[in-house]
């Protein structure tokens, strides 16, 4: 929901995104910072599930992942020194960071690749909408935030409405081994994404950067994922078809850097529970595409889907915003104890 408010009497205010400022010059504003991050995930992460069906077929899952997230660590470590940014930090800075590497940039991500072999984008969409209900299970385990009935009404219209939007899919479905894996495949994955972005918020209410933290994530990630590449004995090959470089140069530059600072951001800004219903967006932007460039026709179903999602939508960004996360206490704590730590100089 847009909040329209008053701003101070100054020349300007700024907007932060992931550590880059951006300065306005009206002296009146609307909550344009939220909304834009809101915006860009949503939009950016409803195209890459079209993206990494480009990276099936040639090039081993991990591989691809391993290239896609070395490409955005590099990226962004250069940006970090051109810009001057810290990028020394302590041990238990770097636990947080090996934590997020590998639930949200690493083991995440092989998870939805593979699954992706054996359900369609439609389906492993629907299933990936689930992490919303993760996030405010686990945000209530580890941080004791309760979820406002707003976001739980609104994440009930908005799972209800990818379901309708997909349901002829879903009953012409044969529930084969294969399926069932695949979409036993996403539901892990979206899990472990859930975890990911507990972990993330934890960081962030310690003092840790963004773009740093998202620098030293992705590079744990990578290797991760490329040292189970290494042990699965998968080959490390390049496919040098242009459709897959470019798809692998968009979910790096966009689908990684741009489109987790901007997640990530909000995250910790609106909390879990309302930057989760992002999940529920994808399916319907990706559907947008289909019907501009593909020619797909417009159903009462897709209509009365998408109007469910919307509504959703509505209902989750009106919820209150959760409370400051307390890090003192509860599992996550106990993981990754330590008090706030600053960048080392």
């Amino acid at each position: 929901m847009l909040h329209f408010v008053r701003c101070p009497v100054k020349p300007s205010s700024v907007l932060r995104f992931a550590s880059w400022n951006v300065v306005l010059t009206q002296p009146w504003t609307m909550d344009v910072n939220n909304t834009l991050l809101y915006v860009v995930t949503v939009l950016i992460w409803g195209t890459t599930w079209i993206a990494i069906e480009f990276q099936l077929g040639v090039v081993p899952a991990e591989v691809s992942v391993f290239y896609r997230y070395l490409l955005a660590a590099s990226l962004l470590f250069a940006w970090c020194l051109y810009s001057r940014k810290p990028v020394r930090f302590g041990a238990s800075a770097h636990l947080r960071f090996m934590l997020l590497g590998l639930l949200m940039f690493s083991l995440n991500y092989m998870l939805t690749y593979h699954a992706q072999i054996y359900v369609t984008s439609a389906l492993a969409a629907i299933a990936f909408s689930t992490m919303l209900w993760m996030n405010m299970i686990n945000a209530r385990l580890f941080f004791g935030v309760r979820s406002d009935w707003r976001a739980i009404g609104g994440s009930l219209l908005g799972v209800a409405g990818i379901v309708v939007i997909f349901y002829p899919q879903i009953d012409a479905l044969t529930l084969s081994d294969a399926t069932f894996y695949g979409m036993l495949l996403v539901l892990l994955g979206a899990l472990l994404a859930s975890f990911g972005n507990m972990v993330s918020q934890d960081a962030q209410s310690r003092g840790l950067p963004i773009l740093q933290s998202n620098a030293w994530g992705m590079a744990y990630g990578a290797l991760f994922t490329g040292l189970i590449a290494f042990v699965s004995d998968a080959a490390f090959i390049v496919d040098t078809r242009p459709a897959y470089l470019v798809s692998l140069l968009y979910l790096a530059v966009f689908g990684s850097i741009v489109a987790f600072g901007a997640y990530l951001t909000l995250l910790g800004r609106i909390g879990a529970h309302k930057a989760g219903y992002a999940t529920v967006m994808f399916p319907v932007v990706a559907l947008a595409i289909s019907v501009l460039f593909e020619g797909l026709l417009v159903s009462k179903s897709l209509m009365a889907g998408v109007l469910l999602v919307l509504a959703g939508n509505v209902f989750v960004l009106q919820a209150k915003k959760a409370p400051p996360v307390d890090t003192g206490e509860g599992p996550l704590a106990a993981v990754v104890a330590g008090p706030p730590e600053p960048p080392l100089a």
